[in-house]
């Protein structure tokens, strides 16, 4: 760590994960759970992360031929009891609405008024969008139909963690119908790849794309597909999903269409869905012990400069404002870059470690000499030493360059994590007990091992407190593999692993 480390994050990593991920959170000003039990209020600067993510994202939906659409927030108990595998994958997690008014008591305000029938608070929109589809749907050539929605939801978490389990989270929703099976399984091994895409390109986070077991799945689906990436503990954070729903809910919501014979058939339909947890997983992927960094391609501002004024700041402002004049020209990605002169009334000292602390990718230090010298000083988020390097000022314009080098290296690192704490030697339950047995961020991380998807090897893997992540899609299982859990013949390889 540099010089500067009085101004790091501790506990450090390896000290604390879990207090470091909070510690995080709270000093690069990012989220923080406040008001009421288990939701959060997500400040500026993760705020304009997040409204990066859900742009770069949105474009993309959109581009694989989905539009934007709104529905209730509220949804009346009597959908989900239509589908009941639903309701049974949700119910402990429910917020339900049975007033719609307050009035005073003799010990303050009380609900009033009691609904006729109960309002659920949305935990996901499968039913309330199943019954407009069936409005919406009459015939074949009204298909397919595809939805997306960008919304809150909320789901009572017992035990609430900022970005990762909150009670009220932001997401986009998916729903699409079909004609066909093969075209609804089309549809959602494509919106699977749209996330990994998103992941690996935007966030610089690695994937593993592959299958839920039964008992993981979606409540009310056929498959689920998943996304699954790997933190710096070595633990997995599912990162996205996509889910197959066969005939379930256009059964139970009446979705049904006429077909080119005239007989009537039910719709085949999708649901999948990307939360705000990723904001979580840019900050428990990319972090260190200086504090947040963020990839370029979602960060607010990609270079801040910082100038050093003392007697006439005049200069030095105007210098600063041309400089960024001429890098907001350049582009990065395909966009101009994005850049920002801090001139608040506060030390230059704190202003450059408030950025590097926030994980601006490139801090720039503009003053009164660096002008006279012909330089300006550059620091590069993805340096550990976070080096001050002096350019050229005819230099300077090309920084833009450099965003690629470090969305590059973020994505490098994180590949690195990923293949070097993925393993497939281990064998046996012994081996299986003694990789998962251990704590902190050098312990653990993914197996990769067959698999004979018995229910009694749940058992084993709960003690541990440890899931199979997914059955990854370039699985290669051996004819004569052994299950590493009983011993016996293996059906599948699957990824295991802790998870948040």
């Amino acid at each position: 760590m540099p010089k500067e480390q009085k101004g790091g994050i501790s506990p450090t990593r390896a000290e604390d994960f879990p207090q470091w991920f909070q510690t995080i959170v709270r000093d690069a000003e990012v989220a923080e759970l406040d008001h009421v039990r288990g939701c959060m209020v997500i400040r500026p600067w993760g705020f304009g992360t997040w409204e990066l993510m859900q742009r770069t994202l949105d474009d993309a939906i959109k581009r694989s031929g989905c539009s934007n659409a709104y529905f209730p927030l509220f949804i009346p108990l009597s959908y989900f009891e239509e589908e009941a595998k639903h309701v049974e994958g949700f119910a402990k997690e429910m917020a339900v609405v049975t007033h719609h008014r307050l009035e005073q008591g003799p010990d303050g305000l009380r609900p009033a008024a009691e609904l006729p029938e109960p309002l659920v608070v949305r935990p996901t929109s499968e039913t309330i969008i199943g019954r407009s589809f069936a409005k919406w749907i009459n015939s074949y050539r009204d298909l397919p139909l595809l939805i997306n929605q960008w919304c809150n939801v909320v789901r009572w978490e017992l035990r609430p963690r900022v970005l990762l389990r909150t009670t009220e989270f932001l997401w986009q929703e998916g729903h699409t119908a079909h004609t066909s099976e093969d075209e609804a399984r089309e549809r959602t091994a494509q919106m699977l790849g749209v996330y990994r895409d998103f992941t690996e390109g935007a966030l610089a986070i690695p994937m593993i794309a592959g299958e839920k077991p039964e008992y993981e799945r979606f409540p009310g689906a056929d498959t689920s597909l998943t996304i699954e990436a790997m933190m710096q503990d070595g633990k997995a954070l599912q990162s996205g999903t996509s889910h197959y729903l066969g005939t379930n809910f256009s059964e139970a919501m009446g979705i049904e269409f006429t077909d080119e014979s005239g007989e009537r058939r039910h719709a085949h339909t999708t649901s999948w869905g990307l939360t705000t947890r990723m904001l979580g997983a840019v900050v428990m992927t990319h972090g260190d012990d200086i504090g947040l960094r963020v990839p370029p391609r979602i960060a607010p501002h990609q270079i801040v400069i910082v100038p050093i004024t003392r007697d006439d700041p005049a200069p030095v402002l105007e210098a600063a404002d041309e400089l960024a004049a001429e890098l907001a020209d350049a582009s990065y990605d395909g966009s101009p870059v994005r850049v920002q002169v801090d001139r608040r009334d506060r030390k230059p000292a704190d202003k450059r470690w408030e950025w590097i602390r926030k994980g601006v990718p490139v801090v720039i230090e503009l003053g009164g000499r660096d002008i006279e010298s012909g330089v300006v000083t550059v620091t590069r988020r993805d340096d550990p030493d976070l080096k001050r390097e002096q350019l050229p000022r005819e230099r300077a314009a090309g920084l833009a360059e450099a965003l690629a080098e470090v969305q590059s290296a973020y994505m490098s690192q994180a590949r690195e994590r990923l293949d070097a704490r993925t393993t497939t030697e281990v064998t046996t339950v012994e081996q299986f007990r003694d990789w998962f047995s251990g704590e902190g961020t050098e312990d653990g991380g993914f197996v990769r091992a067959p698999w004979s998807e018995d229910p009694a090897t749940l058992e084993v893997m709960g003690e541990l407190g440890v899931s199979v992540r997914c059955i990854p899609f370039d699985a290669e299982l051996a004819g004569d593999a052994k299950c590493v859990l009983t011993g016996g013949p293996a059906k599948v390889e699957a990824v295991f692993a802790k998870a948040y």
